[in-house]
């Protein structure tokens, strides 16, 4: 098989890693470039010691000419408002991107605005830009030049909440989003909050009420069934782990409905999905740690619906989806590579 370069622009977080890792053992694509904002163009290796002996890339700094001519695909693990510089000159020459941050997810550049707090500088390519969540949008992903690659609260609450929404089975306002995520999903880079005294032995929430996640939940929500607006309460709390989202979701049924047929309409709408398991039992973020699983379950308490969602925020959350959004790009099976 002949392997497609691929690159890896902004190659020191987290995800990255994760990234680096999964395509390390990927059958049909080669690393080809990294590149890094660090001015030394450290290794790959030296940025990520678990990679030693994996792989001996150093980084470069960007220029997309460059990468163009190195990668068919470039996946940007870049910060919010740092991809829409970038984007422009790799599309221009022909390399297709699958973007880690949330820079080509809305559709609207007044709600990214709004919300991330930055004027859009390439609002023409929001409306093309496919949401690469694959269980929803795996028919468009496949021919896509440019995918807004799902984050990781979004991804449990969205899968979460798709069936019912998309049965119309519960109302579209009052939907609570509780949600846990481990400290890296707040990234490498160092803040007073993620400090180990700080973090540790402590769980709160933040961005209450105007987390920017809010929107993105709704949008794609939306798009599951086009039945006027729906409004989520999406409240994320820090929790002091190193990975893994556990999302509990409140829905308010429109008529009474038995937990058993709620499982069997999961278990109907995920048939066949490769990397959702819908369980009997609570999900716990354990299970779902180092794989591309999205494990959920649901029950009825009091009359209203109880959905849990757990998943790997590193790799379903981020870098395994993204791996899945290229095999869907390179017409290979979906799970090459992942697990």
């Amino acid at each position: 098989m002949d392997k497609t370069g691929v690159a890896i622009v902004g190659a020191s977080g987290y995800a990255a890693r994760e990234l680096i890792r999964i395509l390390l053992g990927h059958p049909g694509v080669t690393i080809t470039a990294a590149t890094s904002r660090q001015d030394e163009s450290p290794r790959l290796d030296e940025l990520h010691p678990s990679l030693a002996g994996r792989i001996e890339l150093a980084c470069e700094g960007f220029d997309a000419t460059r990468i163009a001519d190195k990668a068919r695909i470039a996946f940007l693990a870049l910060p919010h408002t740092a991809s829409m510089a970038i984007v422009p000159g790799l599309l221009e020459r022909g390399t297709r991107v699958i973007d880690l941050s949330a820079d080509y997810r809305l559709r609207d550049p007044s709600v990214y605005a709004e919300w991330y707090g930055h004027v859009h500088t390439d609002p023409g390519r929001l409306s093309s830009s496919v949401y690469g969540l694959p269980e929803l949008f795996r028919d468009r992903i496949g021919s896509a030049n440019l995918i807004g690659n799902p984050g990781c609260y979004t991804s449990a609450s969205i899968l979460g909440l798709a069936p019912l929404v998309g049965e119309g089975l519960i109302e579209r306002t009052g939907i609570i989003i509780d949600a846990k995520s481990g400290v890296s999903g707040a990234g490498r880079s160092p803040k007073p909050a993620y400090h180990f005294p700080e973090c540790n032995e402590s769980l709160t929430a933040y961005g209450v009420g105007r987390h920017r996640h809010t929107p993105e939940i709704e949008q794609i929500l939306m798009d599951v069934r086009e039945d006027g607006p729906l409004e989520v309460i999406f409240t994320p709390h820090l929790i002091p782990m190193d990975r893994g989202i556990l999302a509990t979701i409140y829905a308010q049924p429109k008529t009474p409905i038995d937990e058993r047929e709620l499982l069997a309409l999961y278990r109907s709408f995920y048939q066949g999905e490769p990397f959702v398991r819908v369980l009997e039992r609570i999900p716990a973020t354990k299970d779902s740690a180092g794989t591309n699983y999205c494990d959920l379950t649901v029950r009825v308490v009091r009359g209203k619906i109880l959905v849990i969602s757990a998943l790997d925020n590193l790799i379903k959350g981020a870098a395994g989806v993204a791996v899945q959004n290229l095999n869907l790009m390179l017409g290979l099976p979906e799970s090459t590579a992942l697990a």
